[in-house]
């Protein structure tokens, strides 16, 4: 786990009074402990993230909910998706092939 002035070295730009904005609004959602925020990678990427769509994007914090929320959405898609895929790849040969002549009609 990364703690938090980690996290500011690790992210250019990234203040500590934004990252606990990032926190307050649950864009970020990292562990809290008595010692502090600890960061897992998934955090840092999320984090990474943001700061990119801010800075190169220019996204607002009004739309910044959106954004994530939309993105999120994407990613669990193509994460069902791969399930699917493999699924499908576990079937009998047979049963792939009748299965990609219904879904090209």
């Amino acid at each position: 786990m990364i703690e938090f002035e980690a996290v500011l070295h690790e992210v250019v730009g990234l203040e500590a009074v934004e990252l606990e904005r990032w926190i307050r609004a649950r864009w970020v959602l990292p562990e809290r402990t008595d010692g502090g925020y600890y960061f897992h990678e998934i955090d840092m990427a999320r984090i990474q993230l943001i700061a990119e769509l801010r800075r190169d994007l220019l996204i607002n914090d009004e739309a910044m909910p959106v954004v994530l929320n939309l993105l999120d959405q994407v990613y669990a898609l193509r994460n069902r998706l791969k399930s699917l895929a493999a699924a499908v790849d576990a079937l009998p040969s047979d049963l792939q092939e009748l299965l990609r002549t219904h879904l090209k009609e």
